[in-house]
């Protein structure tokens, strides 16, 4: 009897499985041609057999010749030191971005604004994001100008390889906070397969054993080698390397390294009233630090469908829109937090500089 309970079971589960896949398999099929990156959760993008036939590199390959298709298109509008140090290295650091007068200002008001806030734990690192919204844009009017240059919109555009808005918010970050669990962000690790735009607007100096933006320069470039590299990583079982790796975001160390030629890791000690704008599709992390920290930064950030040729024809980027997009997606995510997940918890009202939860 309990054999063929056992029989029956399996057999149930062996049918479920068949009917999930069954049901999947056309969203799985569509996103092959977006930006989904997960091995772990598409058995096609995870498919050992499709990836030694070549999948993973292909798409690698398309989103990176589109990216650059769309970047020769947009490069004209941005400053040619900025586009030349950015095409180099993969990320552009630009000292006094805010003129030196208006900066204190600008940073006093950033610092004491209050607003709805949520808190995100990733180790023992603890994040909270402010939404610079219509609300923040009311309260600190030079927030919107310094948003809206045409100089920095540009180089956003060129960078993100789309003429879109970014998601801006303000940003605070305590480091070594009471926890065992390393910070995930401290490893060496590209954000996605393709191109996309992450910034810094640091409001305070930035010393090199302080937790420092870190960027492997030249990483950005998807030539040979690096193409080689992301054909070895998609043959690795999916379940046999660590999560992160898995959902897309690839762990680098020095071997890697290595393998592709590239240098060591660059840690950018900075002035306040520098930003630093990255393609993460180049290898980056949290630097290490000496001592616990909390910085807080304007931090932007753009990502798009890699496999869409056109530049721009984002509705939600339109004026009136765009700063209201983090809103709009902090309720989706709490309406649909037992399907979605919904890692940004909300703490009230609070100023960037308060004490974290």
């Amino acid at each position: 009897m309990a054999k063929r309970l056992e029989i029956g079971s399996s057999l149930h589960m062996i049918v479920l499985k068949s009917v999930k896949s069954l049901l999947m398999s056309p969203i799985w099929i569509f996103q092959l041609g977006t930006s989904a990156k997960s091995f772990l959760d598409n058995p096609l993008l995870g498919s050992q057999r499709l990836n030694r036939l070549g999948l993973h590199r292909l798409r690698v390959r398309i989103a990176g010749a589109l990216c650059d298709w769309r970047r020769r298109r947009l490069a004209r509008k941005v400053r040619k030191d900025w586009r030349e140090a950015f095409d180099r290295d993969g990320y552009v650091a630009i000292e006094n971005v805010i003129p030196a007068e208006q900066f204190p200002k600008l940073r006093e008001a950033i610092l004491g604004y209050e607003g709805e806030a949520r808190e995100m734990r990733q180790g023992d690192a603890i994040t909270r994001r402010l939404a610079i919204d219509p609300a923040m844009f009311r309260s600190i009017p030079e927030l919107r100008r310094l948003l809206g240059r045409a100089d920095l919109k540009a180089l956003f555009h060129y960078v993100a390889g789309f003429r879109i808005e970014p998601l801006h918010y303000v940003q605070t970050i305590v480091t070594h906070d009471a926890s065992n669990e390393a910070d995930p962000q401290e490893s060496l690790h590209a954000d996605a397969f393709h191109s996309s735009l992450k910034s810094w607007l640091f409001l305070n100096p930035v010393p090199a054993d302080e937790a420092p933006f870190t960027f492997v320069p030249g990483s950005h470039r998807l030539n040979k080698a690096r193409l080689d590299w992301e054909y070895r990583r998609s043959l690795s079982d999916p379940r046999a390397i660590d999560r992160l790796s898995a959902r897309g975001s690839p762990r680098v160390g020095e071997s890697d390294l290595a393998e592709m030629g590239l240098p060591q890791p660059r840690p950018l000690a900075v002035a306040g009233n520098t930003l630093v704008v990255a393609d993460t599709l180049g290898f980056h992390a949290r630097g290490g630090s000496v001592r616990p920290i909390e910085r807080v930064e304007i931090w932007s950030y753009s990502r798009r469908n890699p496999f869409l040729p056109w530049l721009g024809g984002d509705p939600l980027s339109l004026p009136g829109l765009a700063e209201r997009r983090i809103g709009w997606l902090w309720r989706l995510r709490d309406r649909f937090e037992n399907v979605a997940g919904q890692p940004w918890r909300s703490v009230g009202q609070r100023r960037a500089v308060d004490a974290l939860d």
